[in-house]
């Protein structure tokens, strides 16, 4: 099933995905008024990241991670990095397919410099927020094989977070249990099986453009709290 297409699915558990922001956001309410920084996964997890931190009073920034390909398939994640070098290996599938170290090394090269150049294009100019200290909630728009998710929570757990939290609003179950090893919470709002492509839960699931994040982070203003 493409991911991309927009037509309305019988079914679905969620109208698009700021109706499923909006509901990763009430399951996470607790977090509301707190020090926390929600970190989108572009291109669609920003939009349901948008929708959390606005309804937490929260920051938001966006975290690269790039899908590794396998050699027989660009498609086949066989692992995926982020911007700063944190890397994720699928270590069963690289023994099946004996992907060669050197093919690993070029295409992680490939992927790192793709994910440095997003990050940079998507903050124009703008820093990236603090991690160290805060409550950080990693958001994106569902969970199949998470690879993307994995190398983007060992990304911030590198920089020392006070609590990192995965949320997202559907999920393969398998994923989402594995991934509790990894943080400190996971919210999953939905883990339906048999699990097909993340968009295949959603009504309405089109792709998501660059200037789409872009007007998100630029756009964006977190609610001032005044000091305790």
């Amino acid at each position: 099933m493409d991911p991309g297409r927009s037509t309305a699915r019988w079914g679905a558990l969620f109208r698009d995905r700021r109706d499923a922001g909006i509901q990763l956001a009430e399951a996470l309410s607790s977090y509301r008024g707190q020090d926390v920084l929600v970190l989108g996964i572009p291109r669609g997890g920003v939009v349901v990241a948008a929708e959390v931190a606005r309804r937490l009073e929260a920051e938001l920034d966006v975290i690269v991670a790039r899908k590794l390909g396998a050699p027989i398939s660009r498609e086949l994640a066989i692992g995926a990095v982020t911007a700063d070098g944190e890397r994720y290996l699928n270590e069963d599938i690289l023994r099946e397919l004996h992907v060669p170290e050197r093919y690993l090394q070029t295409v992680t090269e490939e992927e790192q410099a793709e994910a440095r150049r997003r990050e940079e294009r998507f903050r124009a100019g703008r820093p990236p927020a603090r991690i160290a200290g805060r409550t950080v909630i990693l958001v994106d728009d569902g969970l199949a094989t998470g690879a993307t998710m994995r190398a983007a929570v060992r990304s911030v757990r590198r920089q020392e977070p006070a609590r990192l939290v995965i949320a997202v609003p559907v999920g393969a179950r398998e994923t989402c249990e594995e991934l509790r090893a990894e943080a400190d919470e996971v919210v999953c709002l939905q883990q339906p099986e048999p699990f097909w492509a993340v968009g295949a839960h959603y009504q309405h699931f089109e792709p998501v453009d660059d200037n789409t994040v872009q007007e998100l982070l630029r756009s964006f203003t977190p609610v001032t709290r005044e000091p305790d």
